[in-house]
Parts: C-alpha cells; structure tokens; sequence
C-alpha cells in the first residue's frame, strides 16, 4: 500500500560516534578525500549504494555495525583526527584573515560614520528593518575589507547529495562557496531549495530524452532547519496580487566555513500554487519563474536578516548577485530603508554602492525578462514592496534603450541599474556584455561600458581525481615520463569501467534485456585516444557539429592505427524540443553496432559522473558558436587533471590558450556566411586537426614506447594552465577588485551621503540638455610647413563650452585622443583633462584649454567631450550622460588644423 506521508528518521548514533554527524552536515566532506574515505570504511557497499552521500549512509548503517564501531579503536582515532581537522579548518585563520591583519598593521582606513535611519513605516511582519548600513558584530574592520558578503544564486552545485543545480551556473556557484570557505572569505549564500531538483535524464528506445522529478526530502539531506530562540522554525513572508501570503521557511547547509540558506516554499500555511513555487528548478512559465525570482531576491534577503539575527552573524556589507535571478534582492534593500525614512533616490544610491552584478550569458535568450503587465500586477500596491511606487520598480527593468523591447522588463538590466559594480566571467566574455548592454550607457563607446571582468575558476579539490591531488602540481615537473603516462592510464581504465557500468544501467533503462548488451563488455578501450565532450544543450553549444560528416567520424573512430574513442553527455532543457533532437541524433549514431564501442552517450549529466569523466579523457571538445561560450568551465576541470583542451576559441580558452595545453579549433565567426556553412567549416577543420595532429601526438611512440611530446603537454597543462584556472585565483580576484570597492563605497554612502548624490545627479539630468561644447580650437606648436602634425609637436586646445548652469565643479571636460581606424573611429584612446582658463562670457559659456602631446605617428585624432564628475561616482559613466562637439564646432577644429 501506498503510505499517506512519508518523514525520515534519524539514526541516534553511539556516544562515541557522534563526531559522525557533524563531519556528515558539514558539506566539506564533498572535497575532503580524508573524510569521505572515513564514510566509506563505515560501511564500503552501503558508501556506494548511498551514492557517496554520508546523510543517506549513516541513515541506513546496521545498529550492529554503529556498535562495532564504537568500539573500534582504530576506527575511532580516526574519526578524532577527521573531527579535529574540521575544527582546524573552521576556525583556524586563512588567507583572508591575513588580509585583515596586514590591514591592521598599516592601520585602518578612515571611514565616514555610519548615519542611523530615522523610524519610518513599519516593515512587513517577520522582516526586520535594520539601520541604513547594519553594525556588524564583533571587532571593526579595517581598510576596504567587507565583514561579511552575501552571494545570491538560484543554484548551487555543491554536491550530488544536494542536487539544486543544473548546469554552469550552478557549479560555478558551489565552487565560489567552497574556494571563499578555503580562503576564509566571509560569504554567506542564499539560494532556492527546489523540492523536485532538476529533473533526472533517461532516455526512450529511440533515443528520445525523458525527463524524471524525483521528490527531495530536506530531512534525508545534508540540511537543517533555521528555527526561532524557542524552537519554531522562521518563516519568511511575501505578499502577492490580491493579498495572497506566500510563506517559505529557511534551510541552512554549512559549506565548510560558509552557510547556504535555501528557501522552501512547500508549508502548510500556503495554498496549493504557492506550495508549488519552489517545485522544480527552471520550470514552470513566467509567472512561476517571477514569484521564484521574487522568493529568491526579497525573501532571500529576509531570509538572511533573520539568520544574522538569530546567530548574530554579520550583516553583509556587500551583496553579490550571481546573474539576473537574484535582482529583486536590491529592491527589498531598498524598501528597508524607505521603511526607515529614506527617500526613494537616496536608498537607491546606498543599495547600488554595496552591490555587485555578475552577468553570466552572451546570449540574450538566456536572460529572464517578463511583461511589463506581469511585473506591475505582482508589485503593485496590495503586493510586494510597499513604499516603492510601482512605476519606480519597472523603470529599473524596463529595456527603454535602442533595440529594446519597452514592454519587456530585463532582469539583467535591473541587475545593472541596481548595482554599482558588474562583471562578465571572462575576458571575452566582458567584452561582448560590453557590446551587448552599450545601450544603458549612451553616447559612450562599448570598452567604456563600466562592466569588468574576472574569468571563473574551478575547485580543484572538488574536481580533481585523488592520484593528481596527492601528487601536487609540484610534483609533476619531477614526475617521470612512465610515472606520469601509467597515472593517465589508470584514470583512462577508471573511466571505461564506470562507462559500461552506466551504459549497461542506461540500456536497460531503454527496454534492453541482458542477453543483447555483451557488446559492452567491450565498449571503450583503456588504450585509445578518449576525448569528452559533456554539457548542457542548448543550440549553440552545438552537441552535433561532430556528426556533420559522419562517414568521416566513423573513420575516424575505427582507424586501424590510430583510432579515437569519444564520451558524450549532456542535458537538453525539457521544454527545448530542439535540444532533445539534437540529443536523439547523437544518440542514434552511438546505437550504430558499427561504432558503439568508440562513441557513447552517458544519460543523466550530472556532479557525480563529471567527477570520473573528467580524469578519464585525454582530451576535452568544446565547439560553441563563438562568442556564445561566457566561460565554459568543463574544460578547466579537465584540465586539472592533465586532459588537453581542444576547443573553440571562446570564453576561458581565448584567454589562456597556448600550443602547450592544447588546440584551437579555427572558427568562421568573422565571415559573412550562413550558419550552416560555418558549421560545416569549422566540423571539416575540427575533422582535421583530429585526424593531423591531436591523434598523431598521443599515438607517436619513442623507443620507450611513450608518447613524450604528448606526455610534455600533459606537463605543462598541469603545471602552467591548473594554477591559473583555480576558484581560489578567481575569489581572491573578486574580493580585491570587487567586494573591497564595494564595501569602501558602501560605508562612504551613508544615507546622508546617498542623499546628497542623489540630489546631485538630480540636478545634473534636469541641466545636461543645456550642456554643449560650442566650439573647438586646435593649434600646432611649433607651428609646421603646410599644417602638417610632426612626432614630438603639440597640439594646443581651446573649447567653449556651455554648462546650462552647472558649476565646473560638476564637470570635467576632456580631449579624447588616438589613433583612428578608416571610420575615424579612435583606438587605444588617451584621456587628457581640459581645465578652465575663465569666467563665463556674456552668452553663459566657458573656455577650456589644454596642450595635446603628438606622441605617436600614424593616423592620429581627437574629439571632445564633457561628463559629469562627483568624488562618489565609481566610473565616469556612471550618469550616463556625456556631451560632444556639435557639427559646427568639429568643422570649426578641421578649418583650423588644415
């Protein structure tokens, strides 16, 4: 019979064993080799059975078996280190706290004081309204340095034992908690707990993909529940159109030092539709995915005031938002100080000072955007965010730039416009979220778009196999070539086996009975060249660019001397019918008798296979659209693991690539064709690099019977490349470059200071209209034959410019100097400030002059322009404003250098 409820419950271990449980809640465990081997001795088969998740494991051991080992001497020295360890890791100091340190000796930096919020509105129950900038507990903090960071993410990939991710994202987020965790960065997480997870892949007979929602039980997970002093567990609360309450209550994960709170929206005080908020992760249609995205950003932050008052944790100072989902976590900031008595302008400028933007797609199609009428009902004025009028609200949002849809609201446009410091997640990908919202800041070229860049790292404890983390990447310039190319055969061999024992699992799945699946005793083999391909599937990440030829893949996988073997996995999202044909046609080749022991397709991508499939390949594919890859972080864990990349030249690999660590496969992006032309080019030069150099190199032998040319590019893949692709490069990267300017800005905009810039750039707007430069003089000294501009002369400038009655102090006025391409458009620009030589004239306009040293030959050229400037603003584009020579005056400065 069915059961009408189900709950779990929890083993109560013996005296001796209790150290158990905490090393098992504390998510460490996920990249401590040390600890899961001390769950796996517990019980070896039941390790395996639970999927390496220590909850399940303890929760299924034999009574007989806990009393065995509360007895076991060995075992319990054992698990005594293992519980000290923990304790060293969580308290001892770490690179951050010697920051702090450092900082503390060269003595603090002074900090304008912290003003208090007058009483104001009372905030909606259970939402606590804190003072403008919270006073953080415990000892003050010196210099730029945040005392704590608050990261929103709709996923974290933490581990398959708490299955809330699907992709990058995601991953990419579980790596930047546990890299801040090891470095001793104050995060805290927030996030959505997904009742239903993504969904888990199978796939039909014919090699359609299906999709499954497990239920999740946060009691079988490595969770606990955030309760009130005397027991009841918190509950955050939203309101929704028509008064509707929607209730979440607060899970917490303890990821190393970081704590990760996840809101559930499945209690018994909701109906039935808000229950189901948090059901699946990316599911559901736009109102779903808004009242999650409302859940995660206003009641995250709810969420997060209730778990510093309750632990007396620091309130962040900072407040990172991992992608677009998350935006709605700066309105609710700026509702709880409008609830305090700020105005609208000025918790605006507060919110925007401490906050940080990441943006994470090149593609316009990944980001989150509603309909404005969408956005109006669930904010308007019996919803969310009293105190905030609803035309406020979608003014942040609204695409009211060239090429926008205005009836659109843009969850990364809101990102932006709420943040005072943004980011792409790699070079490339920096520049083309430059290009991609140029249109928020007009009038200025996309290389001074105020979006920067720091390329994603990955986790190498995480990702690394156990053989390569005991070696050490020191170790492998001493590393001899037979020790090293022994090591990559026994992680190939690792792979092979654990490919049949999921293909047989997947084949069986699809109806296949066991008298038809010897084959796959054979499938692979631990001596050919193995390359991966793994990842989500959307379009452009092209899944089937290597099935563009297929008579001359097929010869290439059954070469009789130098064959290749490929393993492939991969997720399409279920609403992509698109993604799954593509999924369905690599499937049907892999089915081929023909070559299904050299190509396979792995259902059900996911933390747990990546972690073999990694070490395994010798090579890893990427072939995107260039430039639709933002970073492509699989390709760095392969890395780390010695593989080579063969990839596109997008996103991470752009940046880093060098013949040492592996090849770029030559594109068609700059060339006027049509998309299937290019994917036939780039599939033939992909064909050929395999065919001419990838599986040469690894099959050419020396005497020795090695393969040294291509054991010295595993070399310096580990030793030159592992080092740079780390998480812990990439979060130290964003506490210096990003949280510590955050935090600086953020306790210098006090509300009293946040008023005055508001007011300020108030003034500014209503006067730019008048703003002009009226005329330009340019002189060569010493003076040339002909006019003509020598190296080493001078270019004396004079501007008249009219201020429409601003002060100059509220300006600066500069000439923007270069070289010119064939459109006079300026390259490698210089910035020279023109300063004010006297009052205004009779028509209200200023003279500016300035020498402008020719200091290099070539096509050479200037403009002038005028921006705002104020000692508060964090880049001179912040306004958006900018004003440039009308067309009178630039012939005038033609007339004069001719």
């Amino acid at each position: 019979m069915k059961a009408i409820r189900r709950f779990s419950v929890r083993p109560v271990l013996p005296e001796p064993l209790r150290p158990l449980n905490r090393l098992a809640r504390n998510l460490r465990w996920s990249w401590h080799p040390e600890t899961r081997e001390l769950f796996e001795s517990v019980d070896p088969e039941g390790w395996r059975e639970s999927g390496g998740d220590p909850v399940r494991l303890l929760g299924a051991v034999p009574l007989s078996r806990l009393a065995d080992l509360a007895e076991d001497r060995s075992f319990l020295r054992r698990l005594t280190a293992a519980a000290d360890d923990l304790h060293d890791y969580l308290t001892g100091p770490r690179w951050y706290q010697g920051r702090l340190a450092a900082e503390d000796r060269a003595g603090p930096v002074p900090v304008e004081p912290v003003a208090t919020a007058s009483p104001g509105p009372p905030a909606p129950s259970g939402a606590p309204v804190p003072s403008a900038t919270p006073a953080p507990s415990g000892p003050p903090v010196p210099s730029g340095l945040p005392t704590a960071i608050a990261y929103f993410s709709p996923e974290f990939g933490i581990t398959a034992a708490l299955p809330q991710y699907s992709g990058g994202l995601g991953i990419l987020a579980g790596d930047h908690l546990k890299a801040a965790s090891d470095l001793g960065v104050p995060l805290v997480g927030v996030g959505l707990l997904y009742r239903h997870g993504y969904f888990r892949q199978s796939l039909s007979r014919d090699g359609w993909q299906q999709e499954h929602y497990p239920v999740l039980d946060p009691d079988e997970l490595p969770l606990t529940q955030l309760c009130e002093a005397d027991g009841r567990p918190v509950r955050i609360p939203l309101t929704l159109p028509g008064g509707r309450p929607l209730h979440a209550r607060v899970w917490q994960a303890q990821v190393g030092r970081v704590p990760l709170l996840l809101l559930d929206s499945d209690v018994e005080e909701n109906g039935h539709g808000e229950r189901e908020v948090t059901d699946r992760l990316y599911g559901g249609g736009s109102e779903h995915r808004l009242l999650q995205e409302m859940l995660l950003g206003i009641g995250g932050v709810r969420a997060l005031r209730a778990y510093c008052g309750l632990t007396g944790h620091p309130e962040p100072e900072v407040f990172h938002t991992n992608e677009g989902h998350a935006g709605f976590q700066g309105l609710e900031r700026i509702r709880e100080l409008i609830a305090g008595g700020a105005g609208f302008d000025a918790a605006h400028e507060a919110v925007r000072a401490g906050t940080v933007f990441t943006t994470h797609t090149p593609v316009p199609a990944g980001i989150d955007r509603f309909d404005r009428e969408l956005v109006a009902r669930h904010f308007g004025d019996d919803a969310e965010l009293p105190g905030i009028e609803v035309e406020r609200i979608l003014a942040l949002g609204m695409e009211t730039y060239p090429d926008g849809e205005p009836n659109l609201f843009n969850m990364a446009v809101m990102g932006l416009r709420l943040a005072q410091r943004a980011n792409g997640v790699s070079t490339l990908h920096g520049r083309v979220s430059r290009e991609m919202f140029a249109g928020l800041w007009p009038g200025f070229d996309p290389e001074e778009v105020p979006i920067t860049s720091v390329t994603n790292g990955v986790h190498a404890p995480t990702w690394t196999a156990p053989e390569i983390t005991r070696l050490g990447a020191r170790q492998f310039g001493h590393l001899g070539d037979s020790e090293l190319w022994e090591l990559r055969r026994t992680l190939r061999k690792r792979l092979v086996a654990e490919v049949r024992r999921r293909l047989y699992a997947s084949w069986r799945q699809r109806g296949a009975g066991s008298a038809e699946l010897g084959w796959i005793d054979g499938a692979l083999d631990p001596d050919v060249l193995t390359i991966g391909f793994a990842r989500r599937v959307p379009s452009y990440k092209r899944l089937t660019l290597m099935l563009r030829d297929q008579d001359r893949l097929m010869e290439l996988l059954l070469h009789p001397e130098r064959p290749i073997q490929i393993v492939v996995a991969g997720k399409a999202h279920p609403a992509d019918d698109g993604g799954k044909r593509l999924v369905q046609e690599l499937v049907r080749f892999a089915d081929d008798p023909r070559v299904r022991h050299r190509l396979v397709f792995l259902p059900d991508y996911g933390m747990g296979m990546a972690q073999n499939l990694y070490p395994g390949c010798d090579v890893w594919l990427n072939n995107p659209l260039r430039p639709l890859e933002a970073c492509g972080t699989s390709g760095m864990k392969a890395a780390l693991n010695g593989c080579l990349n063969l990839s596109v030249l997008d996103g991470w690999w752009d940046e880093w690539y060098e013949p040492d660590f592996g090849w770029a496969i030559p594109t068609a992006d700059g060339d006027a064709i049509d998309e299937t032309r290019r994917d036939d080019l780039e599939a033939a030069a992909l064909y050929d690099l395999l065919e001419q150099r990838v599986a040469p190199r690894f099959y050419d032998r020396g005497l020795d019977g090695l393969p040294g040319r291509w054991i010295a590019m595993v070399r310096r893949t580990l030793t030159t490349l592992g080092p740079k692709v780390l998480a812990g490069r990439m979060v130290r990267e964003y506490v210096e470059r990003l949280y510590a300017p955050a935090a600086r800005s953020h306790r210098a905009l006090n509300l009293d200071a946040a008023a005055e810039l508001a007011t300020w750039k108030t003034r500014i707007r209503a006067a730019w209209p008048d703003v002009a430069v009226d005329h330009v003089e340019a002189h060569l000294t010493p003076p040339a034959p002909g006019g003509a501009a020598e190296l080493g002369s001078t270019l004396s400038l004079r501007v008249r410019v009219r201020l429409g009655g601003l002060d100059p102090a509220d300006v600066e006025v500069q000439a923007v100097a270069g070289r010119v391409d064939d459109t006079d458009r300026i390259t490698d620009a210089t910035h020279v400030p023109l300063k004010p030589t006297a009052g205004p004239d009779l028509e209200g306009s200023r003279r500016y002059e300035a020498p402008l040293a020719l200091n290099r030959t070539g096509p050479f050229g200037y403009t002038i322009r005028v921006l705002p400037t104020h000692p508060l603003l964090s880049h001179p584009a912040e306004p958006g404003l900018i004003a440039i020579p009308s067309e009178t005056a630039s012939e005038a400065a033609g007339v004069l250098m001719r």
